[in-house]
């Protein structure tokens, strides 16, 4: 997990550097009607910073975890206003809550992270393969926000 510990920590440095280039105005454009701005796709990522937070502590204490809710991503970025949020507030709490997944992930008991988890659609993972998961969906998304990093 060494090197998910490191991808997040270089994210948590590399992105706010990016988005300083980038004006409110740009970062609330929408390509189409139906496309989330590079603002709502960092609301998202929050939002996937607490879903996947409370799996990874879950994971450990439920044997085994079954998420049997969906995840409604369309939903949770229009509910919360994502579009009206300032970025500055929206990327304190994508930095906070990535240091709480960070803090999670290092206290992680090795034994755990084989732990078998659920998904709503049916499929089963383990704790390692949500972890992973989690980076690898938050890179996809800074990639779509312009932000290779």
């Amino acid at each position: 997990m060494k090197d998910i510990i490191a991808r997040l920590s270089y994210l948590m440095e590399a992105v706010p550097a990016r988005l300083a280039l980038c004006s409110e105005e740009e970062l609330s454009i929408r390509s189409a009607p139906n496309k989330w701005s590079k603002k709502e796709i960092l609301g998202h990522l929050c939002d996937s910073a607490v879903n996947n937070l409370t799996r990874f502590i879950k994971a450990q204490i439920e044997k085994p975890i079954s998420f049997v809710h969906k995840y409604e991503q369309e939903q949770w970025v229009l509910l919360q206003k994502h579009q009206e949020a300032r970025v500055e507030e929206m990327l304190q709490l994508w930095l906070s809550l990535n240091k709480a997944v960070i803090r999670t992930i290092l206290n992680i008991p090795e034994d755990k992270y084989s732990s078998i988890c659920k998904l709503y659609n049916g499929d089963t993972v383990t704790l390692k393969w949500l972890i992973i998961d989690y980076v690898e969906h938050m890179e996809h998304h800074l990639k779509q926000m312009g932000l290779e990093v």
